[in-house]
């Protein structure tokens, strides 16, 4: 039986209740991880604000990948409302939550996070060619990258399960044929990530004396179009990652300079800004368009090369 709660301190509000009241949530947190618009910029184009649930701390947390602001309800509200520290933040929660005067929560279950569970490949069409060729990008790199079309992919998460299908998708697979990620062009959600991969790392050949990072898969695939040479290029499996200390230093030992390359945007330098401040790997802020592969939509190939060497040359000097 479900009981009401009495407020006497901070630790008696739970942490739903707090994204409940202050966040627009298209449903009421029972458990589930919700993403939406970040209530931080106007510029959130496609949602990068997660509020999720860690069982590890039994309470809920958000990410907003667009301005890096992230932390548990106390965080949300300082963040929000611009106050000075967590006093002011833990103040505020306890004035609004007691003016509610009790709390009755619901069933609280938690979901199993929707996973893969099986997919359909489709033969290539003239969408697809006009798709990737507005990128330069050819098939013969998609093969490179073992880029194929699907059909459709099954998601479940144990108590639920349906399928997607749309004209324009993609599944990005590593060398060995596993799937590791979705990619559905246009979509609000068009990743989907199936598994944990630094992009095009079953690619390098480690011959090369630079290693540039980018945002994508496409970006990377754009930037070979380029043929800058004596470079090699992966990217993390999500644009909001970092990739791990251990796997740099590697990449330290391979090649005698590292690069990024990511996004013309907030995210994308605070991005690079990070990789900087933790790695000391230069970067490359690159002021045309979103990202590379769009400069080459734009631009095209020779115009994107001429404005791109030359910054690259300078990190190598």
């Amino acid at each position: 039986m479900l009981k009401t709660i009495n407020i006497s301190s901070i630790d008696d509000i739970p942490s739903e209740w707090v994204f409940n009241h202050y966040l627009p949530l298209p449903e009421e947190l029972t458990g589930q991880d919700v993403k939406i618009s970040s209530v931080f910029t106007t510029n959130d184009k496609t949602p990068s604000m997660f509020v999720f649930y860690s069982s590890q701390k039994s309470i809920y947390l958000f990410s907003d990948f667009s301005t890096g602001k992230k932390g548990n309800s106390v965080d949300l509200v300082r963040e929000l409302f611009t106050l000075e520290n967590n006093w002011q933040a833990i103040q505020k929660i306890e004035s609004d939550f007691k003016k509610h005067g009790h709390y009755t929560p619901k069933e609280f279950v938690i979901r199993e996070r929707y996973k893969l569970v099986t997919y359909a490949l489709r033969n290539w069409n003239n969408l697809d060619a006009k798709f990737w060729g507005a990128y330069h990008i050819n098939s013969d790199i998609l093969s490179t990258y073992n880029v194929s079309p699907l059909k459709s992919f099954t998601l479940s998460n144990g108590d639920n399960t349906f399928d997607v299908n749309n004209v324009l998708m993609y599944g990005y697979f590593r060398k060995d044929g596993s799937l590791y990620k979705v990619y559905q062009p246009g979509k609000d959600n068009k990743f989907f990530k199936a598994a944990k991969y630094i992009q095009g790392v079953d690619q390098l050949t480690f011959k090369t004396s630079y290693l540039i990072i980018c945002s994508s898969l496409k970006d990377m695939m754009a930037f070979l179009r380029l043929k800058i040479n004596n470079a090699e290029v992966i990217a993390p499996d999500s644009e909001n990652v970092i990739i791990p200390e251990r796997i740099i230093n590697v990449l330290k030992e391979r090649y005698t300079k590292i690069i990024t390359l990511l996004d013309n945007d907030e995210a994308g330098f605070r991005s690079m800004q990070e990789y900087k401040k933790v790695y000391d790997i230069d970067f490359v802020h690159f002021k045309y368009e979103k990202d590379l592969s769009d400069c080459v939509k734009v631009h095209g190939l020779q115009s994107t090369r001429e404005l791109l060497y030359p910054l690259l040359k300078s990190k190598v000097k």
